[in-house]
């Protein structure tokens, strides 16, 4: 496959330079804030022909394991997920695959993660990964879609914030 022979069998996500996942279950309250960005980017916002953005639900394990075998990676991965460390509803910020919690390095959605492990695998193999992330307003224990009113108003200040630093501003 080397030499781009085969290009047609690599998913267009690992052929981007920048790929933007949304990560979340959108059955889950707040935890459904990663896929509402891809969605409101999509909406709102000319996605440039060098970067993919796509909402993973909650298979962002497989798309990283994807990326990590791939002969074409992107350069950058930026994942896009709402997590609870007991801030302030509705906050933004950013976090490595590292500052994770060692409690959530087991599973994944950002939340419980060997997505977070194949993440540092990426970045070890020169992929600059970036965890973008609100903080959770409301997660319930059983079904039930919808963001709270918290994290809808933050959606679109994260899409201002990618596409700012990543889409206009950020190099490659």
């Amino acid at each position: 496959m080397a030499g781009g022979s085969g290009s047609g069998l690599v998913p267009e996500y690992c052929r981007k330079p920048l790929l933007v996942l949304g990560c979340g279950n959108v059955l889950f309250g707040d935890d459904g804030f990663g896929p509402a960005v891809i969605e409101h980017l999509h909406a709102h916002y000319k996605i440039p022909d060098t970067v993919c953005a796509v909402d993973v639900g909650t298979g962002a394990r497989n798309v990283l394991f994807t990326v990590s075998i791939s002969p074409e990676r992107p350069k950058r991965v930026l994942i896009v997920d709402a997590i609870d460390r007991k801030g302030f509803p509705g906050e933004i910020f950013e976090l490595t695959p590292g500052d994770l919690p060692p409690e959530k390095a087991e599973g994944f959605s950002l939340h419980q993660a060997p997505s977070a492990n194949l993440a540092l695998e990426l970045m070890r193999e020169g992929i600059d990964v970036r965890v973008l992330v609100a903080q959770t307003g409301r997660v319930p224990e059983s079904v039930e879609p919808g963001l709270s009113s918290v994290l809808r108003q933050a959606v679109p200040r994260m899409c201002e914030r990618i596409v700012r630093e990543y889409f206009e501003g950020g190099t490659l």
